[in-house]
């Protein structure tokens, strides 16, 4: 056998994969990661998006647990392979959580809604089907919005554009700028919008504020696209976070919605999701149903059954469904009392700024306004992890680190400039 050349030893030696770059880590993983190695006592991760009871710990909410008992002593379950759509029970009574039981769409059927792998999931499987079926180019998002925004789009292949949000000045919606934005976007365009509870922001426009940008989209002929991530977890109030959505929908707008069960649920790791779907006429529904299954098949075949079934069963059930209410009441609770007493911590010490931002915002999220270096100064002088942005999970604010947190955050506004 002839000797293997040194050029062609060096090539077999050579991994295919040499010349792949190395990907920047995913930021609120790699905060998790240097929070979890940090031994002080005093550490506490505000930049993780997930639950926490006062104690700090994760909270599996008991109708949960309840549920889960049940299908574990019910031999009649199994593990067979959902259909592509998923699980009907749940995607029926998730469409009809975020649209309202006398929705005019489910009514007229008009609406369908389709299983996906968390909120995520629905954004994906929603993106490939407007940009590669029904061929929609550009899609405007909110400046800032959820970083995986960004990511999912562009992968997709859309034109991303942004729409002004957030007015530093005021730490609030800058109303004039949105508006302003949308009014000249393209017809056709693509506007994502949070339904409640804006991450990272906070911020929500007022119903009459909602009802300004419902005139614009209109009048533009924009197609809405709502990220429903917090219905329920925001307020405690399913009606009220979803109002924003059962408004368009009552103006005669054709929408998806991508809904998440992690945060309202607590079902995190479970990646259950529902895609509802709005459009003028029923016979559609076949057509786009279809087509997202043939897009579901060739990403991931068929989505996960044991979260699907735990939230159809107990939105189905009269009794579970008011054990979960009181459930989302007591994690929206918990974070309105932690902002309150933040603010009032902040107040009393004198802390430079206004701050009322912090109990003017809701849901999981703050956007306090601190800068990049404040944030480091939070996490090397007290081990408080959070995002670079200044944003925080007020899940991560407890009665016992309260006082602590309001003390870097004094301390980085008084010792690090930051234009407050």
């Amino acid at each position: 056998m002839a000797d293997i050349s040194e050029a062609k030893k060096a090539k077999i030696g050579t991994s295919r994969f040499a010349e792949v770059e190395q990907a920047a880590p995913v930021a609120v993983f790699a905060l998790t990661a240097a929070f979890k190695a940090d031994p002080s006592p005093l550490k506490a991760n505000l930049g993780v998006g997930a639950y926490r009871t006062d104690e700090g710990v994760p909270w599996v909410l008991p109708v949960v647990r309840e549920v889960e008992a049940q299908m574990a002593a019910d031999h009649s379950l199994n593990h067979e392979y959902l259909p592509i759509a998923g699980l009907p029970e749940f995607t029926q009574a998730a469409t009809k959580l975020v649209l309202g039981d006398d929705s005019p769409a489910l009514v007229e059927n008009r609406a369908m809604g389709f299983q996906t792998l968390s909120g995520t999931g629905a954004l994906r499987l929603a993106s490939e089907f407007l940009k590669l079926r029904a061929n929609f180019k550009v899609i405007y998002v909110p400046d800032p919005t959820w970083g995986n925004h960004l990511s999912i789009f562009n992968t997709v292949g859309f034109e991303v554009r942004r729409y002004r949000y957030w007015k530093p000045e005021t730490r609030g919606l800058d109303l004039d700028g949105m508006l302003e934005d949308l009014k000249n976007a393209p017809e056709d365009s693509i506007v994502l919008l949070h339904a409640c509870a804006h991450n990272p922001t906070g911020v929500d426009p007022t119903h009459e504020q909602w009802k300004q940008i419902a005139e614009v989209v209109k009048s533009r002929n924009l197609f809405t696209f709502f990220d429903a991530a917090y219905i329920g977890f925001a307020s405690g109030d399913i009606e009220k976070d979803r109002w924003p959505i059962t408004f368009f929908v009552s103006q005669g707008f054709e929408l998806l919605v991508s809904q998440s069960f992690a945060k309202n649920f607590g079902l995190y790791n479970e990646r259950c999701g529902n895609l509802a779907v709005v459009v003028r006429s029923s016979e559609a529904k076949g057509r786009i149903k279809s087509q997202l299954e043939k897009l579901a098949r060739a990403m991931y075949s068929n989505p996960p059954n044991h979260g699907a079934r735990i939230v159809a069963t107990v939105l189905t059930n009269p009794t579970l469904y008011a054990q979960w209410s009181e459930h989302i009441r007591t994690m929206s609770n918990r974070i309105t009392q932690m902002r309150e007493q933040l603010y009032q911590k902040l107040k009393l010490m004198g802390t430079p700024g206004t701050w009322n931002h912090i109990v003017d915002q809701i849901g999981m999220f703050s956007y306090t306004g601190l800068n990049v270096k404040q944030v480091e100064l939070l996490k090397t002088e007290f081990h408080i992890y959070a995002m670079n942005s200044g944003r925080l999970s007020m899940c991560g604010v407890t009665s016992s680190n309260v006082d602590h947190v309001a003390k870097a955050i004094h301390t980085a506004v008084t010792t690090v400039s930051s234009g407050l």
